[in-house]
């Protein structure tokens, strides 16, 4: 197990029953990184990874 799994696994306990928009989840992660700048990076490049799911030349 990776040590963010036990985040990952918080934060499915805690609000996995939730639903929320993608613009609610882009403004938290804006607020994040805001407050967390070291993070702008990975956060970038989850919300890249996320937004590009789909992309057929991906695969």
């Amino acid at each position: 197990m990776y040590f963010t799994d036990r985040g990952i696994e918080e934060l499915e306990s805690r609000r996995g029953e939730e639903e929320v928009t993608l613009g609610w989840i882009a403004e938290q992660l804006r607020t994040f990184v805001d407050l967390n700048p070291d993070f702008e990076v990975p956060v970038e490049r989850l919300a890249t990874w996320l937004a590009r799911l789909d992309d057929e030349e991906d695969e």
